[in-house]
Formats: structure tokens, sequence, C-alpha cells
């Protein structure tokens, strides 16, 4: 081992190590799509022959979509201050999660994506920044990028780009936890509407979810953060947190994320740590527990199970893995073809319902379909450009 192995500096790293060898040299190469077998293959896709290309798409932009490939490229854009459950790692440890990503974009949507890992700085900084380099691309994924920083990101690059920017940390997780919900509802004979709703995060996760289920249908929904339940009576909000506050917790509460579970039907953790046993046998009989913080659940499973009648994981060794990539490859794929500038609320519903429908039997250890199912893709793909609106 080396002297690198061997140093505290790096008690995990081991070359021999499956994971390691697994990622040596990048999981990223560069194809050509054409050909480039002689002087005549040159002429064509180089000088002299690109240049009546590129003055084409000088005079008409739109030809940029047709004759590059812009129009199946995405960046994988971030900061690295919100990675996994790591942290604030900065860009460079980030850059084996984007290289992830992009595998993920390529295998199951066909898309294109290309890791962009910068240095952190202010929101202007990073909006001008990624704006600046967007028109190489037909779409942004904002990743691992910490809130409250990221709500204004996405939100000041959908005024300013023409194409779509999707910050999946929070709409990928709220389209696959609406998914999974529709279906969980279905295997205890519920109405999402009936359901009260505890979420636990108020971070960039967490906020999406309740918004989601919100436009979903579901009234009750209660968010809590590190200090308990919000709501409109604390004092200590952020600015996202206080528009929380005004579009949730119908029924006015207050008091702990224990005090949130009394009776409640749902508890989604998307915040880490740990809820204990006591506060979970006090949800309502037959409820739904989605514990999604990896790699350890905020209640284990095997507890869980003692008093939901469905549990789902962000994990992939128990039943109903709730993973982004059953929706992010194929929100891009259908935004890209379809043309889409951004993707719009409909559009976000419609693919959770598309991915709850490839389980038209649920049952309570399979509510969302496996990431390898054929089709998950094409078919969120498909309601995705059946909702875009038209243009």
């Amino acid at each position: 081992m080396s002297a690198a192995a061997a140093s505290p500096a790096y008690p995990f790293f081991d070359p021999t190590d499956p994971v390691f060898r697994a990622h040596e040299g990048g999981k990223l190469g560069v194809h050509a799509t054409q050909p480039l077998r002689d002087r005549a293959d040159l002429a064509l896709l180089y000088t002299p022959g690109v240049a009546d290309v590129s003055r084409a798409i000088a005079r008409d932009p739109s030809l940029a979509a047709r004759y590059t490939a812009r129009s199946n490229t995405v960046a994988v854009v971030t900061d690295g201050t919100a990675v996994l459950g790591l942290g604030d790692i900065g860009p460079l440890a980030a850059m084996p999660v984007m290289e992830g990503k992009a595998v993920l974009f390529k295998h199951f949507g066909g898309v294109d994506a290309v890791p962009v890992c910068m240095e952190t700085g202010t929101v202007d900084e990073l909006v001008d920044a990624i704006a600046r380099i967007a028109p190489t691309y037909g779409g942004i994924n904002l990743e691992d990028i910490s809130a409250p920083r990221c709500f204004e990101i996405e939100r000041r690059l959908q005024e300013r780009l023409g194409i779509p920017v999707f910050h999946d940390d929070q709409h990928g997780t709220a389209i696959v936890v609406l998914a999974g919900l529709l279906n969980a509802a279905r295997v205890v004979g519920r109405t999402l509407a009936s359901l009260r709703v505890v979420v636990s995060g108020a971070g960039a996760a967490g906020v999406a979810v309740a918004k989601l289920l919100g436009r979903a249908g579901i009234a009750d929904i209660v968010v809590c953060d590190s200090r308990g339940i919000i709501s409109p009576a604390r004092p200590d909000l952020a600015d996202h947190k206080r528009r929380l506050a005004a579009t949730t917790n119908p029924r006015g509460i207050s008091g702990t994320l224990g005090d949130a579970l009394v009776g409640a039907d749902v508890y989604i953790g998307v915040s880490g740590g740990t809820v204990p046993e006591h506060e979970i046998a006090r949800m309502a009989p037959s409820c739904i527990i989605f514990a999604l913080a990896n790699p350890d659940p905020e209640v284990h499973p095997d507890v869980a199970a003692r008093y939901a009648a469905v549990v789902a994981t962000g994990r992939s060794d128990f039943p109903n893995q709730i993973n982004n990539v059953l929706a992010f490859p194929g929100i891009f794929r259908g935004a890209l073809d379809s043309g889409a500038p951004q993707v719009t609320e409909a559009m976000k519903l419609a693919a959770a319902r598309a991915i709850a429908d490839l389980v038209p039997e649920p049952t309570a250890d399979e509510i969302v379909p496996s990431v390898f199912a054929d089709g998950v893709a094409d078919a969120v793909a498909k309601a995705l450009i059946l909702a875009t609106p038209s243009r």
C-alpha cells in the first residue's frame, strides 16, 4: 500500500479494494459518432467542412439542435457543498459522484452527461458561471448544492435560460417519493387526500417532497426540521421555511417530530438521524414509513416493519428502494426530445404517475419498479412529452 494509503488522512483508501479499482481512471470517456478514416473524413468533420455548419448555425441558432451534440447533452453541475451523505466535500471529491451520475444518464436514458464541478461561490457567482457555459448543453442538472442556495440558483437559472434546469436532489426525490406513495396508498386501501403526512427534513428534498405531495392532493402535511415542527409560530425560520410554514401544517400544531407523528399515516424521512421506536409506535395503524437516509435509514426497516404496513428506504438491499434513477434519466430524455424549455409541475406529476403505473398490482414489498426494470426511462419520457405544454 502507498504512503498515502497508510496515512491517517486517508482512512478509507485501499487501492486493492474493488471499489477503488472500478473507479481507477474515471468512469467516463469520449467517443466519436462519425468515423475518421482518411483525409476526406477529416475535411467533412473538421476544416473546411465544419465551417459551413458553423456559418449556418450563426445565421439560424436553432440549427444547433440538429447539427451539434447539444440536443442530447446535459451538464451535471455541482459545487460539492452537499454531496450524498458526505456533506461539503468540495468539487474535486464530488467528481466521482458526478461521473457516476453521468453513467446513469447514459445507461438508462441514452443522454450524454458531462460532470461540471466548480468552485463554490455566492449565488450570483454560481448563476453567472452556469449561465455562461449553458450554450454547450441542452439541459442543466443541478446536483449536491447546499440549501437554501440551491433554491435561488435553480429559480434564477430557470428564468435566465431557455433550457430545462432541474435540481435532482429536490425534484427527482419528490417524483419518486410520490410514485411510491401513490402505490403504498393503494396497498393500505387509502386515497392520497385522506393521508396525514409527516416529512422529516426541510432541506432541498424535504421542501420539494412537501410541495409535490401538496400538488398531488395531500392537504395534511407537516414538515419538521432539527428543531421540530415548522409552523408560523416559530421565530427562527429561514425564508424557505417561512414559505413552507405558510403552505403546510393546516392543523397548526407545534412541538417535536415525535409530536407530529402521533396519529400520522405517513412518515417520510429525508434528513438523516434516528427516530426512536417509541415515536414510530405512536403512528396510526397500517401506517407507511419511507426512511430514505443513506446509508443509515432514520428508522431501520426491521423496526419500521413492526408498525408499518409498507416500508421503503433509499437502499438497494431492502424492498422498495426510492431511487432518483427511476426519474431523472427519463425526465431529461423527455424534456430534450420534446424541446421543453423547463420541467413544469404538471410534468413532474405525470412522471410520478408513470413510475407508479409500472407496478400495476403493488404489494407491500413492491410499490416502485426496480431501477433495472425494462422501460422505466421510456415511460417517464413519454409521460413528460405528453405533459409538455404546446409551444
